[in-house]
């Protein structure tokens, strides 16, 4: 279609929207359209500025009745660039911030515009928090519909084990709940494949209390990682719900060869010293940056690494056993980064999360005793390939020692349908697939890790 065709469309349809209806031609354009990832460079025909549910509703009936393809952004910072189509309508839900904490319920209502640094810092003014993205800068809608790994997951569960209930926008453009007594099934599937089924406009999430950590960095030299393995394998058997770790490789600002464990205890400050004693000295450390800490800080710790605009790719699996074999294959692979700014980090997966029935909701794969992500990450565009093939014989690599399970929030934009099958479990992906095909038969919200209809 032309940019006049667009511009006419934007014409007969803005008397119906609070928001605007941008077209390629408006002076803004060009930055609502970019994203998180780099890579991403799709130019959709119309950006719908939402300012309300109502907004959306116009939004989903434009996309239907002029047959158009449609994305929905909220934070925006998926790998994959869903969030933007191209020569289509992109739902813009960025401008729907509104955060309301109901300090007595232990509740917070967000809208899906909210990023995870806004949603914490406001529950943090009470004492509070729940499990959110690791990125300060990551959207809670993406997050939440896909899963939600996160610091607080030994303790609280997973982002999507404490959400409470759903205000949404179905493909047919109705507004509807969706809770453990409303809708119940749907609401089952928008834990964990969300994109799949309609656009949220509101999220209700448990909150917790929390004062604060104890976090931050333990840093090695890479030459010592066999070691450091082998020690943090052992020390992590019994270790508190309250403790989260992450394994990490990467290189330090001066280029140095690391690799590191990411510390967040939420507990007593007191019991936390003590079980972190033996990892803080083992080694001992070339930087130890363990230090009682607000809960923002630490969810704002990783956002210099990852920064918006750079460009990225990224390969994961769950795995059950970080062996001596899978260390080894993943030093390997960190010394041959196409980047410096890359990363391979192994997120510690227990606790509360793994008793979640793993039945009660869409997300799976709980049983895994860690998530591995192949992050490249990179800034100049002649160095795709050799960045993305990188990530891609390194994962291949380490397919021997990990499972086949992924979690769909770490999946690129070029997976098949098998490794987004993988991400729920054939059982799950069945009965998904025949909810799709009773909320949205004919796939109008395809612009994500698609879960096809059951024909």
């Amino acid at each position: 279609m032309t940019d006049a065709h667009f511009l006419s469309i934007a014409e007969r349809w803005q008397g119906r929207f609070d928001g605007r209806l941008w077209t390629r031609e408006h002076d803004q354009y060009g930055a609502a359209r970019r994203i998180w990832n780099g890579m991403i460079d799709r130019r959709p025909g119309l950006i719908a500025r939402c300012a309300s549910a109502e907004d959306v509703v116009q939004a989903v009936k434009l996309a239907r009745a002029e047959g158009l393809p449609l994305s929905v952004r909220g934070g925006g910072h998926s790998v994959a660039g869903t969030a933007v189509c191209a020569d289509g309508v992109m739902v813009d839900l960025s401008p729907m911030k509104d955060v309301s904490v109901d300090a007595d319920a232990r509740e917070i209502v967000a809208g899906p515009g909210v990023l995870w640094g806004e949603f914490d810092a406001a529950a943090e003014k009470y004492g509070m928090a729940t499990t959110g993205g690791q990125v300060s800068h990551t959207g809670i809608a993406g997050l939440t519909l896909g899963g939600g790994l996160g610091y607080l997951m030994g303790k609280h569960g997973a982002v999507c084990d404490n959400l409470l209930s759903v205000g949404m926008v179905t493909a047919q453009g109705e507004v509807i709940t969706a809770s453990e007594e409303t809708n119940a099934e749907l609401f089952w599937a928008m834990r964990g494949a969300g994109a799949n089924f309609g656009v949220v406009t509101a999220f209700r999430y448990r909150l917790h209390p929390l004062p604060g950590v104890l976090a931050g960095l333990l840093l090695h030299p890479r030459e010592r990682a066999g070691e450091l393995i082998a020690f943090y394998r052992e020390y992590l058997k019994g270790t508190p719900d309250e403790l989260d770790t992450t394994l990490g490789f990467l290189n330090g600002p001066d280029g140095s060869p690391l690799v590191g464990v990411v510390v967040v205890w939420a507990g007593d400050t007191a019991e936390g010293e003590e079980v972190l004693r033996p990892l803080r000295q083992f080694g001992p450390p070339v930087a130890d940056m363990v230090q009682p800490m607000p809960y923002t800080a630490v969810q704002s710790m990783l956002d210099a690494a990852v920064p918006t605009g750079n460009r990225y790719y990224w390969k994961s699996n769950f795995g059950d056993t970080l062996s001596d074999e899978l260390g080894e294959v993943l030093k390997k692979g960190a010394d041959a980064m196409a980047s410096p700014l890359s990363l391979i980090l192994l997120f510690e997966i227990k606790g509360a999360i793994r008793r979640v029935p793993k039945d009660s909701m869409a997300f799976d794969h709980r049983d895994p005793r860690f998530e591995m992500s192949i992050i490249a990450n990179w800034t100049d565009p002649a160095a795709d390939s050799a960045n993305i093939g990188w990530a891609r014989d390194l994962w291949t690599a380490a397919q021997p020692y990990v499972s086949r399970a992924v979690y769909a929030n770490h999946m690129p934009q070029d997976e098949s349908v098998e490794r987004v099958r993988a991400a729920y479990g054939d059982a799950k992906f069945a009965r998904l697939a025949a909810l799709k095909a009773k909320y949205d038969p004919t796939n109008l919200f395809c612009s994500n890790h698609n879960i096809p209809p059951l024909v």
